[in-house]
């Protein structure tokens, strides 16, 4: 029996039990069905924050724009995710009570980081109790703190959450993330930022050989968050439309 691998001994039944790995079966679950969930990124430069998620088509009867991937927290906040849109929902109401909580409470806006940490916090609560499952979705908040700094924090299902300047998530992330490596740089206009993510998400589609001669602004939800203004916004389907013109002509 010792010489059996983790799974076979049971590890993966139970939240509260490390395989001989140190590893929990269900956390690493939760990470696959990240990875199967559309595609969704960040970018953030010096002037602006940029979020965007991909949306598909599952069957031609359905309507994409009732699907919504990136939604407003608060008046400076966005987030986006990957993964299970239920578990993505749940949190999303919850981070908009923390923010509206913490606005009656001490009369400021809330910090990005503090509510990034505030949802890590419930994610990581759910691996360490049976009964329960990990929230399996990855999400990215972006927007302007208080004091005027641009921020951009991802979460994981295990419950760590890290800043970055650009970062992609879903089935698409290797190859968007790869194109954010080569051309991100910090001093982008907010047009640039913005062109950056669109550039990002279509060179992942065409690694995975999807076709982008078909694709219209409702295959899109984009939100950007300006440090001018400290405010985050959704771009509206004719925005997107713009953008989208520009960077595929």
């Amino acid at each position: 029996m010792a010489g059996l691998p983790g799974q076979a001994m049971g590890y993966d039944r139970a939240i509260t039990i490390f395989s001989p790995e140190g590893k929990l079966y269900q956390v690493e679950y939760a990470f696959e069905a990240v990875r199967k969930g559309w595609t969704s990124l960040g970018v953030k430069s010096n002037s602006a924050v940029v979020l965007l998620s991909e949306k598909k088509y599952v069957t031609k009867l359905m309507e994409l724009d009732s699907i919504e991937k990136v939604f407003i927290i608060d008046d400076h906040i966005g987030v986006t995710f990957a993964g299970f849109g239920s578990d993505g929902r749940v949190l999303i109401d919850y981070a908009r009570l923390v923010s509206i909580r913490h606005k009656l409470l001490y009369g400021d806006p809330i910090s990005i980081e503090y509510l990034t940490k505030q949802v890590a916090d419930i994610k990581h609560q759910y691996t360490q109790y049976g009964g329960v499952r990990p929230f399996g979705v990855s999400m990215i908040f972006g927007g302007i703190d208080p004091d005027g700094a641009p921020r951009l924090l991802r979460t994981e299902p295990g419950g760590q959450y890290i800043g970055y300047h650009a970062i992609a998530i879903g089935m698409g992330a290797q190859g968007a993330n790869e194109y954010l490596e080569a051309h991100y740089k910090h001093d982008m206009t907010p047009e640039e930022t913005l062109e950056l993510a669109f550039k990002a998400m279509i060179y992942s589609m065409q690694q995975r050989n999807e076709n982008i001669k078909e694709l219209a602004e409702e295959n899109f939800d984009a939100g950007m968050a300006l440090v001018e203004t400290g405010k985050f916004g959704k771009l509206s389907r004719g925005e997107v439309k713009d953008v989208l013109s520009r960077v595929l002509s």
